[in-house]
């Protein structure tokens, strides 16, 4: 290995992953000389990776490709690229993989009268990392879908989408009925579940037997994030190959539009697009 040609060494890297690249760099000084290429971490960053750092709300400092890698590690408020600069995106690579991340703000999903105070009520909370959140009032018709474009993620890699939120001390009728999940690909919809936005608690409302008609494993609730929110799983998608650039969406939504009872206090920050590895059962 000591006999091949820097370069070549690096562009050997660029094929594995940055958690690799640490990994052999530690192993080798040949691969230690090699991991500091320009060449090599800008095989790690997205095409689009100048214009992240143009739209983010805090300078990213950086003298190499190496440091903007890492750089971009740290999440990143973004505009969406408007004309008018609300940062209504967070971007973040995956350290290990360099896989993209995104979250899209409350402002950037499509909420069915979101707009309408007498429904919604768009708040500030310290807790997040968005200007607003957006709050439900009261409501008989739950809808809320969020889209990004294919080729603004990473190529060739699992997704999953997810609904980050919180429930108010008030929240009610929320799981009078179970919310319908989906991920769609253009017009293919990719999966489609069920989902229990108030987990447990639900179990107080009475509707036993709505729960009795659903299978426990097609069935979703929300789980605590990190970051102090909950998530609720909304599907998962596959980005293929060759769809850098392409402006084929996928939308990941919720909605429950069946039961017509009065519902209120849920809290919706936002919906993010995040890498998943999938796991293979041995038989």
């Amino acid at each position: 290995m000591e006999r091949l040609p820097g370069d070549c060494v690096s562009a050997l890297l660029s094929k594995t992953s940055p958690r690799d690249v640490g990994r052999l760099s530690a192993a080798s000084s040949t691969f230690r000389s090699a991991a500091e290429s320009e060449a090599l971490w800008e095989k790690f960053l997205p095409s689009n990776h100048l214009d992240i750092v143009a739209r983010s709300e805090a300078q990213v400092k950086f003298s190499t490709k190496k440091e903007l890698f890492f750089g971009l590690c740290n999440p990143r408020l973004v505009d969406n690229g408007r004309k008018a600069r609300f940062l209504c995106w967070s971007f973040k690579l995956e350290r290990p993989t360099g896989r993209i991340s995104y979250i899209l703000s409350a402002r950037e999903l499509s909420i069915t009268w979101s707009n309408d105070p007498m429904y919604w009520a768009w708040i500030s909370m310290t807790e997040s990392r968005f200007q607003q959140v957006v709050e439900l009032r009261t409501i008989h018709w739950l809808e809320i879908g969020g889209r990004i474009r294919i080729g603004d993620l990473s190529p060739s890699t699992n997704y999953a989408a997810y609904l980050i939120m919180k429930l108010s001390s008030r929240a009610y009728g929320l799981d009078a009925m179970p919310s319908e999940t989906s991920v769609q690909v253009g017009d293919r919809v990719l999966c489609s579940e069920l989902a229990y936005l108030q987990g447990s608690n639900s179990r107080k409302q009475g509707m036993e037997m709505q729960r009795k008609k659903v299978n426990a494993g097609d069935t979703r609730v929300p789980y605590q994030r990190a970051d102090g929110w909950m998530e609720i799983h909304l599907g998962e998608f596959f980005t293929a190959g060759g769809h850098e650039g392409t402006n084929e969406e996928v939308k990941a939504s919720l909605k429950e539009v069946k039961g017509y009872q009065l519902k209120g206090g849920l809290v919706v920050e936002g919906i993010e697009f995040r890498p998943i590895l999938l796991k293979f059962k041995l038989r």
